[in-house]
């Protein structure tokens, strides 16, 4: 083939590349459980391609579901919203912070650091008196501010118990006169409250209040959703000829939720005329680059898959996560950074030990040589070796942490880290302990 030629051949490879990758990106990206949604938007306007989904056959012959999740979802939670993704308590909490109910910087300051400091029941962990000492503010500034949080959803959060959180969410019902009163005297003397039976007004009071949350986040921190994963790294036994045995680790994708791509054979076949020749020749061909990168979404997938069996081959036999930065496996794939970034996006990883984000297997530095994996091994190490009449709050963890890595860090990541090691919270586990279990 001549120079010319050559450069012709390129460039058309290029070019059929590029539209591919239009989709590839999107495609890519998307979880499993998004990306049939996805391969719908782009086939939408094509006549030639069309969306078969597996999600639906696949869920029905599964009989057990794995789930990250800690505890089972409830019988009554339906499939869809089980995969909405939910903000997190914090999130919710600070969208909710602006000069409504917190008309200062100093006030919405203070209505923050109180948000750091809330555990994952929806209670304040810290003394005021020592956030007061923190902020270099007065107790009583700090409480004026924190009564504030009786108006923010959910109902009950930033209070030191249940009876105040339950005063916060009383505020937020109907009730009034001589019903709020009496409401107000039976949550101070909760365990007690059968001494107001003869009240004509009892049954209307206790109807409310069994409708308050306790704790006031719960529905923050009862579950996470099932996850379905894209890759299964699965240690095999095999045996040769001469009945040695031997393990290995097997890499497959997650082929039976995967939506196919179809062609249309009937307009595939058909002789194309008229003036709209060339409209249909341009979407017969898109209908090709979107089943072409479907297949380079699973191809790249795979490599990372492989690439992880061969990077973190330790975790997968039973030992620890071994430091690993996206840089480095972009590296060894030839991608840049930001495509491996959008490939492990939303994705999760099962294996012997679990089902993990596939994210999680990369560290990312802290301050200097600080990882993330290794605070969370120190954490780890702490609450194993923990007073057990005297559980370790998110607080005091947070602090030996600091004392530790000489690093300056905010409550709010240690309950995260706490929560992505499946550890119950200070006052759970002390129950749990209790219990001996």
């Amino acid at each position: 083939m001549s120079v010319g030629g050559k450069l012709r051949g390129n460039l058309n490879v290029k070019a059929r590349l590029s539209t591919t990758l239009k989709s590839w990106l999107p495609i890519l990206q998307s979880g499993v459980m998004e990306l049939e949604d996805t391969l719908n938007a782009i086939a939408e306007s094509n006549p030639y391609a069309s969306v078969e989904s597996q999600i639906t056959q696949s869920l029905q012959s599964k009989s057990h579901k794995k789930s990250i999740a800690t505890r089972s979802m409830s019988a009554n939670t339906s499939f869809e919203s089980a995969y909405i993704s939910e903000q997190s308590l914090y999130e919710v909490l600070e969208e909710q912070i602006d000069s409504t109910l917190f008309p200062t910087a100093t006030s919405r300051n203070i209505a923050l650091k109180i948000i750091e400091n809330l555990n994952d029941e929806g209670y304040l962990d810290i003394a005021v008196g020592e956030l007061a000492l923190e902020m270099g503010v007065q107790e009583e500034e700090i409480e004026r501010v924190r009564k504030r949080f009786a108006y923010l959803e959910p109902y009950g959060v930033g209070a030191k118990d249940v009876i105040e959180s339950f005063l916060f969410q009383l505020d937020n019902t109907e009730l009034e006169g001589e019903c709020y009163e009496l409401a107000v005297r039976v949550i101070r003397d909760l365990h007690n409250h059968s001494k107001y039976k003869n009240n004509p007004l009892y049954n209307e009071v206790m109807k409310t209040i069994k409708t308050f949350k306790n704790p006031p986040a719960i529905e923050f921190g009862a579950r996470e959703a099932e996850v379905i994963p894209d890759i299964f790294i699965f240690e095999r036994i095999k045996n040769d000829s001469l009945k040695n045995t031997t393990y290995e680790l097997e890499v497959s994708i997650n082929d039976a939720y995967y939506p196919k791509i179809l062609i249309e054979e009937k307009l595939k076949n058909e002789r194309i005329k008229g003036e709209g020749a060339e409209f249909l020749k341009n979407k017969l061909k898109e209908a090709k680059d979107l089943v072409d990168a479907l297949d380079m979404r699973k191809a790249t997938i795979l490599k990372i898959a492989i690439a992880l069996r061969e990077n973190q081959y330790d975790f997968f036999m039973g030992g620890e996560i071994r430091p690993m930065k996206l840089k480095d496996i972009a590296q060894d794939l030839g991608y840049a950074p930001s495509t491996i970034s959008r490939a492990i996006a939303n994705k999760y990883l099962e294996c012997d030990r679990g089902i993990f984000p596939i994210k999680s297997f990369f560290t990312a530095a802290i301050d200097g040589d600080t990882s993330n994996a290794s605070i969370k091994d120190f954490i780890l190490s702490l609450v194993k070796n923990e007073d057990r009449k005297k559980p370790l709050s998110d607080l005091k963890i947070l602090k030996m942490v600091e004392d530790k890595f000489d690093l300056k860090m905010v409550r709010r990541t240690i309950t995260k880290y706490r929560q992505q090691l499946n550890i119950a919270s200070s006052s759970e586990r002390k129950r749990l302990y209790e219990m001996s279990v």
